[in-house]
């Protein structure tokens, strides 16, 4: 389940005590109003907490290793409303550990032409007290978000708001842990990747089980709990039968049912928010897990198939840079499938066999229950449906032997332009940024994977942001894209990141 702290986020004004004691109580004042208007904004996600204005060396270093400490603050937004000696603030920036937003801004909106005096300009010189700490923060090599503009802009605003779901994102992810259950597809190079230093770089624990220690889990699920389940699933999904004997049905559906049940408990006793399965080691399981995935995916667990395990950290990540966002259309991993590629109505179908999460479903959800080749099992019953239309975000973390590689691409999803019904997973539809030709090129050319982590809610910018706070290479396929200065991005990049 998407269970996160109550995270806030410090604010920090930087001074010095040269212009008196009224200029300082003028700079905490004003720093008190951005701070109670940015909350009073209902744009932030996140609460901004007012700190003193830092004026000591030693004052710097003790917040920001209070902030190190405390579990709730998951960065620290720093402005300085005057001028503040820049290496006031090099020791408390060794140690800190955290996410750091460096807001550029002033208390004014406007020059008071008429009134300015040197009084004002000595309380009001963001713009040069700014670029001292910036200069210092850059000369460090330290990572920063960095947000020019004025406080009470709703574009700004709307930046900060999404700094803190990437901010909150960089704490969570090293609280990831990923439960395998089995290994990854035979001879299937993508989904492999150094664990290790998946750790190192990301904080994620990638451990596996054995497929029957889970399989009791399942199997320990009383028949009660069981068929309360699939109750919910009557109620709340349209059951399409397509001629199957509708006690049998229920049967195959009951099974999932179990197996969300099991897998849950399980989940949860050993403390794990992602995991990966595979068709290939089913066990003592009666079907691939389908719809009791995709259940568990809505809830808030990462998932990734074939034992994806990159996939589905991803994939739990993004989710939890989403939790609690105002009209949220969904997170789930997705697979590129096929092409369409009549002139005027390109596009790549994303699907899966089965684990797509509902999430993104725009319209009905149906129950099915199909056969499928893989798995060597009884047909598995899956949720049915079609995704959302608009933009979104498809990543791809792909290790490269001797680093990672965030890919982030910019897609459109629209409706396909035909029913399919002989087709029973669900399914997503969307062209690449800029075109489906540049921007599957440039895919290949990045060695993205066929898995991806995917999402309508967060845009590239923020997971770019994270990627750099991992220290790894973030490439991008936008609408901006051409493969001639693509490939010289990817040759850079080859040689700073290795």
């Amino acid at each position: 389940m998407l269970n996160t702290k109550s995270y806030k986020f410090w604010f920090c004004t930087g001074s010095q005590d040269l212009y008196g004691d009224e200029c300082l109580r003028k700079v905490a004042e004003h720093s008190k109003i951005i701070v109670e208007r940015l909350n009073a904004s209902g744009i932030l996600p996140y609460e901004v907490v007012w700190k003193p204005t830092l004026i000591t060396n030693e004052l710097i270093r003790r917040t920001f290793n209070e902030a190190n400490m405390d579990e709730e603050c998951a960065g620290v937004i720093t402005w300085m409303h005057t001028f503040s000696p820049a290496k006031s603030w090099i020791l408390g920036l060794q140690e800190y550990r955290k996410p750091l937003l460096h807001l550029h801004t002033q208390f004014n909106e406007e020059i008071p032409y008429d009134t300015i005096d040197m009084d004002f300009m000595n309380e009001n010189q963001a713009a040069h007290g700014d670029r001292e700490y910036a200069h210092i923060v850059t000369r460090m090599g330290i990572e920063r978000k960095v947000i020019v503009g004025h406080w009470t802009d709703a574009e700004v605003q709307e930046r900060i708001a999404a700094w803190m779901r990437t901010a909150v994102g960089i704490i969570e992810s090293s609280h990831i842990r990923v439960m395998r259950v089995a290994d990854n597809m035979r001879n299937v190079a993508v989904t492999e990747g150094d664990k290790v230093e998946a750790q190192l770089k990301f904080g994620w624990e990638i451990d596996a089980y054995p497929v029957n220690e889970i399989a009791e889990s399942v199997a320990a699920v009383s028949e009660a709990d069981t068929n309360a389940l699939v109750e919910e699933y009557y109620s709340k999904y349209e059951i399409l039968l397509e001629g199957r004997d509708p006690a049998e049905f229920r049967r195959h559906v009951a099974v999932q049912a179990q197996i969300e049940i099991g897998f849950e408990r399980f989940l949860e006793e050993k403390g794990y928010h992602a995991l990966v399965t595979h068709f290939g080691d089913l066990g003592a399981l009666k079907q691939l897990p389908g719809l009791a995935i995709q259940r568990l995916m809505e809830k808030g667990y990462g998932f990734g198939a074939e034992g994806d395990w990159k996939v589905a950290a991803m994939v739990r990540l993004m989710k939890i840079m989403t939790v609690g966002k105002k009209d949220a259309k969904g997170t789930s991993m997705l697979e590129d499938y096929t092409y369409n590629m009549v002139k005027g109505k390109e596009g790549i179908l994303q699907a899966h066999m089965l684990e797509i999460c509902p999430s993104i479903a725009e319209g009905p959800i149906s129950i099915k229950c199909q056969p499928l080749s893989m798995g060597d099992r009884e047909d598995p019953a899956r949720l049915v449906f079609t995704s959302k239309t608009g933009a979104g975000i498809a990543t791809s973390l792909v290790d490269l032997g001797n680093r990672f590689r965030l890919i982030i691409q910019d897609v459109e999803c629209k409706k396909v332009e035909k029913p399919m019904p002989k087709l029973p997973v669900a399914t997503d539809f969307w062209t690449p940024q800029p075109d489906l030709y540049t921007g599957t090129e440039a895919w290949l050319l990045a060695g993205g994977a066929h898995h991806t982590a995917f999402t309508y809610d967060l845009n590239a910018e923020q997971m770019g942001d994270w990627a750099n706070a991992m220290g790894i290479e973030a490439v991008y396929i936008d609408e901006n894209t051409n493969i001639r200065d693509f490939k010289k991005d990817l040759m850079l990049g080859s040689v700073y990141y290795r």
